[in-house]
């Protein structure tokens, strides 16, 4: 069965490389997804996985203002009666030098994953196929490729 995710660039960001090299990646993973691009608003990311009747809402942010721009975030997902497992990633704060304190403060705001900008894609796609229960038979594994 197919999963639905949202992927997007959150707030003023104009940061695209990254959303792109993941869309091809979860794609190849098998991922029905969604891309909102960039400079992309709270509205559009429930909209969007509210349309969509989303599993999974992925925001990225590489201009250091996350922070701001995720205020208020899950309580806009939860008045919109979406049930998705939310992630974050990038460079999430501005001269973030303690990534755990990062890690905690958005896992605080109700993001159920949180990256910085070196984790591989691969690694990002293990974790959501572990948290939304996806099992592969064998051979489908092996027909899996994932070129980025």
């Amino acid at each position: 069965m197919t999963k639905t995710v949202i992927l997007g660039v959150i707030g003023s960001d104009a940061h695209v490389v990254g959303i792109t090299i993941l869309e091809q990646a979860l794609e190849a993973a098998g991922f029905d997804v969604v891309n909102l691009g960039v400079q992309s608003s709270q509205e559009e990311f429930v909209e969007a996985a509210a349309a969509n009747d989303a599993e999974a809402v992925l925001v990225s942010s590489l201009y250091g203002h996350a922070k701001q721009d995720c205020e208020g975030f899950h309580q806009r997902i939860a008045d919109a009666d979406i049930d998705a497992t939310t992630y974050i990633g990038g460079n999430l704060a501005v001269g973030q030098d303690d990534f755990d304190e990062t890690r905690s403060f958005f896992r605080q705001m109700g993001f159920n994953r949180v990256f910085d900008s070196e984790t591989d894609p691969e690694e990002a796609i293990e974790a959501l196929k572990a948290d939304l229960d996806m099992h592969s038979t064998e051979s489908e594994q092996e027909g899996q490729t994932v070129s980025v």
